[in-house]
């Protein structure tokens, strides 16, 4: 057998080896313990949404009981007066008509005395 004949039969049985060896230790070991963290993070994640939405409902409620119930009615009929005003006028009711911007710019001071 010539020398590169050898070298050559001495890489691929390293490559066999190496390979074998790391596909064992997959298999074996890193496969299993990863299948392990990997259904341990499912069970976390499947457990976080069901304590969410009960710290926000438990929240919710506290802060409404904060709330007196005038404050809520009165901001609640603000709100449907603004919802209506800019449904009709549309975004007229936020900056005014050209009356009222003319008005407004007449009623300033001009500074000069």
């Amino acid at each position: 057998m010539d020398f590169w004949q050898m070298l050559l039969a001495q890489v691929a049985v390293s490559a066999v080896v190496v390979f074998v060896v790391l596909t064992g230790f997959y298999l074996i070991i890193l496969k299993p313990f990863l299948n392990k963290k990997v259904g341990e993070l499912i069970a976390a994640v499947d457990d976080i949404e069901p304590r969410i939405s009960r710290g926000v409902k438990r929240g919710v409620g506290e802060a409404l009981k904060d709330i007196p119930e005038t404050a809520a009615k009165e901001s609640t009929r603000q709100f449907l007066r603004f919802g209506s005003d800019l449904f009709e006028n549309g975004l007229s009711s936020f900056i005014g008509t050209a009356e009222d911007l003319a008005r407004r710019s007449g009623k300033r001071p001009s500074g000069k005395g």
